[in-house]
């Protein structure tokens, strides 16, 4: 390696940034200024960007130049995509390189405040194969339990699911194709779920929230997760646990009338928060409807709705993360950390921050209502009267 340079400069922030900005290096070579040999040297590890490069660099990436020279996180396990298509290899590598960021910040959050404690049901089990529907339906009906759901229509997923330990991200994306990723992470000691806004439906958003908690609880030791055949067998088995989960079968079935109208499915969607489509298959789940009155259903929901939309899928909003961005807030309203600071924190760029914690766009430019949910860490050692202390108090759950 070349001895000048920067030193400490990390070259497994470069793939990040690179995967982050869905950048090539030969696009990334002609906005800094450098051929792409010089990029493939500084990704490879094999020659450190003298100073002037690297601010450059930093500049054209949009994040602070320090932001290179930071130990970088471990990674978190292989994440599991709504979508497998080879041909979203690249934007599959941008929204890795996002919960990457997103691990970062809450990993860096740490220091200040402590996260409800992780409430998962425990499942190992290393092939799918083992995994019958039964087993899934237990698994749901568990992870009820443990969150005290009870048996009726949820309220907030996301709070639950925030309550339940797991960080929540919800970004817009700009790849339809993928609705949601979770994956877990080793040094947060939790699972991150990342989820897209790039579709204002909230019937559609819960459905893929549940989605991901399947995947946690039934596939963090599967093996070749990534595999085509397992991957559908896996989607298949996470579909079938967010129907599970938000539509218990001991108190959901009871009300539905078989078969149902397309009216009686439009107004158990807006009393469930699931969409019609997603209410059927999970009749045709329980073997309350055949096969045939399932392909009789969508044939009748084309004619009479489209293939792709329900009436009120305007009617609920999309349910947002709350914790990360209250604890930023808590942070900035017990004046632990100036709010034009937080950024530099992280070292990244205000709009990746705002948009990874779910903040307004310009929140670290203007102020803002301080709403208090996180708590801080007790500081022992230090005089009660000149630090900054706080009692645990639990993020909230739904009842």
């Amino acid at each position: 390696m070349s001895r000048g340079g920067v030193q400490g400069f990390h070259s497994e922030r470069l793939a990040q940034v690179l995967a982050a900005r869905r950048l090539t290096q030969l696009q990334l070579a002609s906005l800094v200024g450098v051929s792409p040999a010089t990029i493939s040297k500084w990704r490879a590890g094999n020659q450190l960007p003298e100073r002037d490069a690297l601010d450059r660099l930093a500049s054209v990436v949009n994040v602070a130049p320090d932001w290179f020279v930071r130990q970088p996180s471990p990674k978190v396990s292989l994440p599991l995509f709504r979508s497998n298509a080879s041909a979203h290899s690249a934007a599959r590598a941008m929204l890795e390189a996002r919960l990457e960021w997103a691990q970062d910040i809450a990993l860096s959050l740490m220091e200040f405040v402590d996260y409800p404690s992780l409430s998962l049901p425990e499942r190992v089990y290393i092939d799918p194969e083992e995994i019958t529907d039964e087993d899934i339906e237990k698994a749901a009906i568990d992870c009820r339990e443990l969150w005290r759901l009870g048996r009726s229509p949820i309220q907030d997923l996301a709070l639950a699911v925030e309550g339940a330990g797991i960080i929540l991200v919800r970004e817009e994306t700009g790849i339809a194709q993928i609705e949601g990723l979770s994956a877990w992470s080793d040094v947060l000691g939790r699972p991150l779920i990342f989820l897209s806004s790039d579709k204002d439906n909230g019937y559609r958003s819960r459905f893929d929230l549940a989605h991901e908690v399947g995947h946690l609880v039934l596939h963090r030791y599967i093996k070749n997760p990534r595999c085509p055949e397992r991957h559908k067998l896996l989607e298949q088995q996470a579909h079938r646990f967010a129907g599970a989960f938000l539509l218990p079968a001991d108190s959901f079935a009871t009300e539905v009338r078989i078969p149902p109208t397309l009216d009686d499915l439009l107004l158990f969607k807006r009393r469930w928060g699931v969409s019609a489509a997603a209410i059927f298959m999970r009749l045709r789940a329980l073997e309350l409807v055949s096969e045939y009155d399932a392909t009789s259903f969508f044939k009748r929901r084309s004619v009479r709705w489209g293939a792709k939309s329900e009436p009120g899928d305007g009617d609920r909003k999309p349910e947002q993360p709350r914790l990360l961005r209250r604890t930023i807030e808590l942070l900035v309203g017990q004046q632990v950390m100036p709010k034009e600071a937080v950024p530099r924190h992280f070292g990244l760029a205000p709009a990746d921050v705002e948009s990874l914690i779910n903040l307004p766009p310009g929140y670290f430019s203007e102020a803002g209502t301080v709403v208090q949910l996180a708590r801080l860490k007790s500081t022992s050692g230090v005089d009660s009267k000149s630090a900054v202390t706080a009692a645990v108090i639990p993020f909230p759950k739904s009842r």
